[in-house]
């Protein structure tokens, strides 16, 4: 049985943050400003982590109507075409992302995914060197908080796995190489920030 003393706690708290809660909902949905093309950015998200790459491109696609320079909005554009294995044009908008934020450890990641999922391991291997001298914790792979809710029990291949993988492979003589392996590279998850 609970102690009596610390139902006033307990109801107290619960009070407190069902107002917060609800504090926090009116200013978000009247006060607080929208920047063109977060709308349709953020509706991009949502339906990419769902799986839905098509629906999140076009989503992009229209933040991206609204607002050219919309850098969150490039980058999903970027991991969306990667996605549906368009990989010419993931490539392009990779290297523009990169072009106008070169200092974002991330699209650096993400493209060597990109390099590393069309064969181009070298390339590869350079991006997510390059990606981990800039952040180092990008090689930390998600959390268990982002994977709870990517409901994904197991730690997919991190990028610091992929590169110590890529790097031994490629010392070894071109005919002993295995460069890729189906199983564990279809795990591989584009970085998203």
């Amino acid at each position: 049985m609970m102690d009596e003393r610390f139902y006033p706690f307990l109801k107290w708290t619960a009070i407190i943050l069902t107002i917060a809660w609800i504090g926090w909902t009116f200013f978000d949905s009247f006060f607080a400003q929208v920047a063109p093309g977060d709308s349709a950015y953020l509706a991009g998200n949502n339906l990419f982590e769902d799986g839905h790459y098509e629906r999140a491109l076009q989503a992009y696609q229209e933040a991206l109507h609204e607002a050219p320079e919309h850098i969150h909005a490039l980058r999903g554009k970027a991991r969306s075409l990667l996605k549906l294995e368009r990989y010419q044009e993931a490539l392009l908008v990779f290297n523009n992302v990169i072009a106008k934020e070169p200092h974002f450890a991330g699209s650096y990641a993400n493209r060597g995914i990109l390099y590393d999922w069309m064969g181009q391991h070298k390339e590869a291997l350079a991006d997510y060197e390059h990606a981990l001298k800039k952040d180092g914790e990008l090689g930390d792979g998600p959390n268990w908080f982002t994977r709870f809710f990517r409901l994904q029990p197991e730690k997919p291949p991190t990028i610091v796995e992929r590169a110590r993988y890529l790097r031994e492979q490629l010392a070894k003589p071109e005919s002993e190489r295995l460069l890729r392996l189906p199983e564990d590279d279809d795990k591989q998850r584009p970085y998203k920030m």
